[in-house]
C-alpha cells in the first residue's frame, strides 16, 4: 500500500514565500522615495561632482525648508482623507501681508505674529467650510487658493516689496559658523510632526478618521472638530512657509511660490501618504520633499534646459500618483 506524500509542508513553504514576496514588495513601495533619492544623488554626483559638496548640501536644505512646510500642511489634510490646495495661496498672501505691514512701519516681530495668525485664520475658514458647510475640500481650497492669489496682487499692487527689517529676516538670512539657520526649522518641523502624529491622541485620531470616518465618529471621535483643527494647523504651517520664503528672499513678489503647489502635493504622496487617507509616515514626507528638491537642483546643475526640469517635475508627480495607486490596489487585494 502506497501513501501520498505530505502536502502540508509544501503548502506552508509556498505560503511563506508568498508572504515574503508581499512584504518585500510593500517595503519597496513604502520606501521607494529613499531608493530613488539615493539613486538620483549618485547619478547627479557622477554628472557634476559639485552636487555632493557642502555648499550644495546647504542649498538643498534651504530650498527644502519652505516646500516642507506646505507639503506637511497638505499631507496632514491627506491623512484625514481631505486635501488642502490653498496652501500656496496662503503662503503668498501671508507673506505679502507681512511685507506690506513692515513697509508701513510695523516692527518685524509683530509682522511675524500677524503672518502666522492670518494663516491660521484662513485655515479656520477652510475647516469650517469643509466640516460644517460640507463643501468638498478639493473645490473649496482650490477656490480659496485662487482668491488668495488675487489677494496677493491686490495687496502688492503687482510690485516687488523689499524687506530690510532683520527682526523679520533673521531666520531666512541668518547663519551660524557659515551654516544657514533656516534648515533648523525643517528639523523642528518633522520632530514636532512625529511627536504629534505618533505620541498624541490627536494624531491617532487623524489616522483613525482618515481610515474610516464613520467608524471614527461611531467610536466617539469629534470628526468635525478634528477636521477644523487640522485645517487650522495647515493654515498655520502655510503661514510659516510665507514667513520663511519672504525672510529668505528679503521681499515678496506677486508670483511668489506659484510653482510649488504640484510639488507640495506630490511630496507627501511619493513619500507614502495615501490619497484616500489614513496612511502615511513622517519619514516618508521628509523623503518626498528631499527627493523633489534634489531632482530640481540636480537637473539645474547638469545644465539641462529649464523646459526639461519642468518635465522632470511632472514625471515625479505622475510617479507619485502611480505608486499610490499600486499601494492601494495591493492593500485591497490582501483584504
Amino acid at each position: 500500500m502506497t501513501t501520498a506524500p505530505p502536502v502540508a509542508p509544501q503548502v506552508e513553504a509556498e505560503a511563506a514565500a508568498k508572504v515574503q514576496r508581499v512584504s518585500v514588495g510593500d517595503f519597496a513601495l513604502d520606501n521607494i522615495v529613499w531608493l530613488l533619492l539615493v539613486a538620483f544623488v549618485i547619478i547627479a554626483t557622477i554628472l557634476n561632482p559639485f552636487f555632493f559638496s557642502v555648499a550644495n548640501f546647504q542649498n538643498i536644505l534651504v530650498q527644502t525648508t519652505t516646500l516642507a512646510f506646505v507639503a506637511v500642511a497638505i499631507g496632514l489634510s491627506m491623512l484625514l482623507g481631505e486635501i488642502d490646495l490653498s496652501v500656496i495661496g496662503i503662503l503668498g498672501f501671508t507673506g505679502a501681508i507681512g511685507a506690506v505691514l513692515m513697509d508701513k512701519g510695523v516692527p518685524g516681530s509683530l509682522a511675524i505674529l500677524v503672518v502666522l495668525a492670518v494663516g491660521a485664520f484662513i485655515g479656520l475658514v477652510n475647516g469650517i467650510c469643509v466640516a460644517k458647510v460640507r463643501m468638498t475640500s478639493l473645490i473649496e481650497t482650490l477656490a480659496m487658493g485662487l482668491v488668495l492669489s488675487g489677494g496677493v496682487l491686490a495687496v502688492t499692487k503687482g510690485r516687488t516689496i523689499t524687506i530690510s527689517d532683520t527682526s523679520y529676516t533673521w531666520l531666512g538670512q541668518g547663519q551660524i559658523l557659515g551654516w544657514p539657520i533656516m534648515p533648523v526649522s525643517l528639523v523642528v518641523l518633522f520632530l514636532a510632526l512625529a511627536f504629534v502624529l505618533y505620541r498624541t491622541p490627536w494624531g491617532r485620531k487623524i489616522y483613525a478618521t482618515g481610515g474610516n470616518t464613520r467608524a471614527a465618529y461611531a467610536a466617539g471621535i469629534d470628526t468635525e472638530r478634528l477636521t477644523i483643527g487640522t485645517f487650522v494647523l495647515g493654515g498655520f504651517l502655510s503661514g510659516c512657509a510665507g514667513w520663511l520664503a519672504t525672510s529668505y528672499l528679503s521681499g515678496v513678489t506677486a508670483t511668489m511660490g506659484s510653482d510649488l503647489l504640484l510639488y507640495a502635493v506630490a511630496a507627501p504622496v511619493i513619500g507614502g501618504v495615501s490619497l484616500t487617507g489614513g496612511r502615511g509616515r513622517v519619514l516618508g514626507m521628509l523623503g518626498g520633499v528631499l527627493l523633489l528638491t534634489v531632482v530640481q537642483v540636480g537637473l539645474q546643475l547638469t545644465n539641462i534646459s529649464a523646459y526639461y526640469v519642468s518635465m522632470a517635475g511632472g514625471m515625479m508627480i505622475f510617479l507619485a500618483v502611480a505608486v499610490d495607486a499600486v499601494r492601494v490596489r495591493r492593500r485591497q487585494a490582501r483584504h
